[in-house]
């Protein structure tokens, strides 16, 4: 009998992705490092909670499942060339949706400042929120603003019932969606 993950086809789909030609960029540390972070989001954005939480938001949002044909959690960060890192990609025509991480600098200056559980924490919801964010644009190709609120009001609604047992959800969601106005949140150069 399958799972409760093993049910939902967005669980199907999704799996971890390199560009080998990247390695050359990163010493073994970093390899390392990111290939950890990877394994990380993916068992994260597989948890059953949240992929029933992302089967309840496809249908509210009438998103047929079969449109998402691949979730890919990317091991390395994608830098734009204005400097910004990219937390998610969706091409909608081919319904490819890609996941990348924040740069090692970033995060050894997260959990420096703010300590392992709260810096596990981000790097799961920023992933959650990614994922979330990139599926609302299968529906809502070229309205980022209306994606970026749907995406604030339904990773809300997910980190609802987890607020109860961990009092950091709620920070965690102003670092995310709010990172300028947080005054806890570190500087958002990667």
């Amino acid at each position: 009998m399958p799972t409760l993950t093993e049910m939902y086809s967005v669980s199907k789909k999704m799996k971890i992705t390199v560009h080998t030609e990247k390695f050359k960029k990163f010493s073994q540390k970093h390899v390392g490092f990111y290939m950890k972070y990877a394994s990380f989001v993916f068992r994260s954005l597989r948890r059953s909670s949240f992929q029933k939480f992302l089967h309840w938001m496809l249908r509210k949002e009438n998103i047929e499942e079969h449109v998402i044909r691949d979730v890919q959690v990317r091991v390395f960060p994608f830098q734009r060339k204005n400097g910004n890192g990219l937390a998610g990609n969706c091409n909608t025509d081919k319904g490819k949706i890609q996941i990348f991480p924040k740069t090692l600098k970033f995060c050894r200056k997260l959990r420096q400042k703010f300590g392992k559980d709260k810096f596990t924490l981000y790097i799961r919801g920023r992933a959650r929120a990614a994922l979330i964010h990139e599926l609302l644009h299968l529906k809502y190709a070229n309205d980022e603003k209306k994606v970026r609120e749907l995406t604030k009001e339904y990773f809300a609604v997910f980190t609802q019932n987890q607020s109860t047992q961990n009092p950091h959800i709620s920070s965690i969601h102003n670092m995310i969606f709010k990172p300028k106005a947080n005054k806890n949140a570190i500087e958002y150069v990667d």
